[in-house]
Formats: structure tokens, sequence, C-alpha cells
């Protein structure tokens, strides 16, 4: 591209894109706080029970046509938990500082709440797909129906495509690339191919890269689920298990990070200006934003996976959603916080993103820290590219359900995985920011019109509970003013 047209499309881009999120990370916060009001503060009062509905919701339901909650749950986390965890923590520190830790676990907390609105409202009005009889949804569904808005769900459906179907994995692949390339010297181009005498440089990495991609998407969201839920807890092990071996052999100095974090995420300072101070202001704008960039509560993508579960009660993914958020940030998060907080190489200039979790985890382990990072690297970024197609698969399938679409669709997704292979994204990441904005503004404004389904919704489920039903189950004749808006058939 021309870098005249290049640097003016970026200039274009940036005009919109400050100021809408500048409003959303206001805004996603004041949502979040809203919910946890309204709720009861749903992430505290149902943790434990969401817990154990999670462990017990590994087995098939009584709908053969939909995924279980926990494969619901995987699949969600497949997207979460990609280089954000990894690069996005990095940066939130080295630009804010540790105090950046304590504001990303806030807008998580804040963010739980969000995330079960959505997942719950997501299940409410989840649709069977006539074709195959698999539950899909998301809020396309529950804005088309619950709103009665068809043309505002095609526009966050076009929205969460662009983001999720096309670009984020283009991001993703990029990500591997340059993670192999690093540690293993793997080129970006390294097959020259010779067609009609014309030369063409082929990545080969790139190619494995689409071939392990059409593998899987071509199977539908049930591979999709399968696949997550053997991968997923996998590599969140792997990295967990490393970052608690950094934790044991820094025990001594555990308490001082953490003081660290919470004294950093406080502090004042006068002589930089500003209501807050700069290092706090900064350390608040880059915890919130990388916090939510990561468990991506409220942002309206992961209730695309949360519909397609088969449950009892639409409350009962919500929950597991919620959980999702928890495990993102608190857990996984955490991880790469510790694990930088505790090579002090946070203070190098220089040192920032992906490069500065490699060396703090080569000063911490040695060399082979390096190769590690490449590895869980690739399976973050390789999760998040099925994870992302299952949410941007359910959005097609909303706008146009026919075969050759999803065929078409398909192809353009690996062809965009090939893309990112290739070719740095500074651009289209930012377009993706763009779309990503426009989307999560208006799933938060859906769900806000929608707080009466969600407070029958709780309410029924809690009045269950208390009742001693451990099971609570969803049944829509109680409600005869819903069966115009929800698919009765599945309720």
């Amino acid at each position: 591209m021309d870098e005249q047209l290049n640097t003016r499309l970026m200039a274009w881009v940036s005009f919109f894109n400050d100021p809408l999120w500048d409003f959303l990370v206001v805004f996603l916060v004041v949502v979040g706080v809203f919910y946890t009001l309204l709720t009861g503060a749903v992430q505290i009062r149902l943790f434990l029970h969401s817990i154990r509905v999670m462990k017990g919701s590994r087995k098939e339901g009584d709908d053969q046509h939909g995924i279980t909650p926990f494969q619901a749950f995987v699949t969600g986390l497949a997207s979460r938990v990609g280089v954000g965890n990894v690069a996005g923590v990095a940066i939130a520190i080295a630009i804010g500082g540790p105090g950046a830790v304590f504001w990303m676990w806030f807008t998580a907390f804040l963010g739980m709440s969000s995330a079960f609105v959505e997942s719950s409202l997501a299940q409410l009005f989840k649709v069977r797909d006539h074709q195959n009889q698999q539950f899909r949804g998301g809020p396309a569904y529950y804005i088309t129906q619950g709103l009665k808005q068809k043309w505002l769900g095609v526009v966050f459906a076009l929205s969460l495509i662009l983001a999720y179907g096309f670009v984020f994995n283009a991001v993703q692949a990029n990500s591997i690339v340059d993670a192999t390339a690093h540690a293993w010297g793997w080129d970006r181009a390294n097959i020259m191919l010779d067609l009609g005498g014309l030369g063409f440089e082929v990545s080969w990495v790139g190619v494995v890269l689409v071939i392990m991609t059409a593998a899987i998407i071509f199977g539908g969201i049930k591979r999709i689920a399968v696949v997550a839920e053997r991968m997923v807890p996998l590599m969140a092990v792997l990295y967990l298990a490393v970052a608690l071996y950094i934790a044991i052999i820094n025990f001594s100095i555990l308490p001082d990070i953490f003081k660290l974090i919470f004294t950093e995420a406080f502090k004042f300072d006068a002589a930089a200006g500003g209501f807050f101070g700069a290092m706090v202001s900064m350390a608040m704008m880059q915890g919130i934003k990388r916090g939510l960039f990561s468990n991506e509560a409220g942002m309206g993508s992961a209730p695309n996976a949360a519909a397609a579960s088969d449950v009892k009660h639409p409350v009962d993914q919500g929950l597991v959603q919620m959980l999702g958020v928890f495990v993102d940030t608190f857990v996984v998060c955490s991880c790469t916080a510790i694990i930088i907080l505790a090579s002090g190489l946070y203070h190098e200039a220089g040192f920032e993103g992906v490069t500065l979790t490699q060396m703090a985890l080569v000063s911490q382990i040695g060399s082979w820290g390096d190769d590690f990072l490449a590895l869980i690297l690739f399976l973050f970024a390789y999760s998040s590219i099925i994870g992302n197609y299952a949410y941007a698969e359910s959005n097609v399938q909303f706008i146009n359900n026919q075969p050759k679409v999803m065929f078409v669709f398909r192809l353009l997704v690996l062809a965009m995985v090939y893309f990112g292979a290739i070719t740095s994204v500074p651009l289209v990441w930012s377009m993706a920011d763009l779309s990503m904005g426009l989307m999560a503004t208006i799933n938060l404004f859906a769900i806000l019109l929608l707080t009466p389904f969600l407070r029958m919704l709780l309410k029924d489920y809690s009045s269950q509970l208390k009742k001693g039903i451990k099971e609570p189950e969803f049944k829509i004749d109680k409600y005869p003013e819903l069966k115009k808006k929800v698919d009765s058939d599945i309720w």
C-alpha cells in the first residue's frame, strides 16, 4: 500500500477510534458497576455455585444438537485467552506501571457481571438452525428478537465479522509467525514457487496455519468446541505451571510484588498535574483498556459461543461464561504479571509487549523460556483463531445461512490467516479496534434495554435455588408474555 495513503487512512481511523474508545472505556465500567449492583454482586454471590455448574456441565445435555456448557465455556475462553494475555499485560505494565495490574483486576471484577448478563440473554433468545438443528445466537439475535431491530442486529453482525472473522485472525497469525521466527529462526517466506516463469515466495508457516485452521473450521461449531475442550485446559495448565514455579522461587518477594501493585494503583503524583496525576491516570487507563481487550466482557463476542450450548436454564450459561472472565484475567493475566514483576525488567527502557515477557521468562527460567513462550503463544493464538471463527460463523448465519455463503466465508477467513502470516497489520488492527468498538457500543445499549428480561431470569433462577432445587429449569409457560419474542420450541 502507498505510504501516503496508509498514513491518511490511519489518520481517519484514529479520528474516529480515539474518541470512541475514550467513551467506551468509561461506558463499559459504568455498565459493569450497574449490573454488579442490580444483580446483588452476582460475581460474588453465585461464584461458588458457578464453579459447581461448570464442573457438572461436561456431560451431554438432553438435546444432542447443542454443545455442552463446558464446551461453550472453553470456546469462549479460546478467544479470550490470546496474545493479549501475554503482550497486553506487558504493555500495560511497561506504560502504566505495576498499578495497571490492579485496574485489570478491577475491570475483570465488574466485567464478570456484564459477561453474566450478555450470555444469559444470548441463551434466552437463541434459535435453532433449520439446516442442522444446532443452537445459535448472540447479540445480533437478541437485538432482533428482544428489541425488534433487525437492521441494528445486521450492523452488529457485520462489525463482529470484520473484527473477529477477518482482522483479529490475521493479527493472531502474525503473532504466531513473529514468535516462531524469534525463537527458532523460521522465516516469513522461505519457499520459492515457479509458476509459468513467475516466481513466488510462499510462507510455509502460513500454509501450515491455513491447513490447521481449515481442518477445524470446516467442521463447524461442534468440532471447534471439541478441539477447544482439549486445547484450552492444556495451554492454561502449562502456563500456570511455569508461573507457579516462578512464584515459588520468588516466594520471599511476592508480598512486595502485591504491595507494589496496590500502592502504585493509588499513587498520586501532584507534580505531574491532572486530577489523579500522570502515573495514576496512566495506570488506570492502561489497566482498564488492556483488561477489557483481554476479557472481552460486555463486548458482545462470548455470547455467540454461549448461545450454542444446551442448558436447562439460561442463567446456567451466564454463570459459566462469567467464570471465563475470571480465568482470563485473575488467573492467566496474573500469571504474566507475576513473571514480569518478579524479573524487575519492566524498568528497562525498550522492553515492551511480547519482548518484555520473553526477557522476563528467560531471566527466571533460562534460555528455554524463549522456546516455551513461543509454544504458548502458538497455542494461545491458534486457539484464538478458531474461537474467533466460532463467533463470526454464528453472525454470518444470522445474515445469510446458505451453504455457499458459508463456504466462501471460510475461504476468506483462511485467506486472512495467510495474510497475517506474511505481513504486518497495524492499519487493519486499528480498523478492527474501530469495528469492535462499534459492536461493543451497540451491545451495551442493547443489554441495558433488555435488562427487564435479565431480572426476570435471575429472579426465576434464584427462587428455584432457594427452594432447594439444585438444577433450576426455565419453563417459558410461566411467562406467556415472552412467547412472542422467544423460541418456545427450545424453552
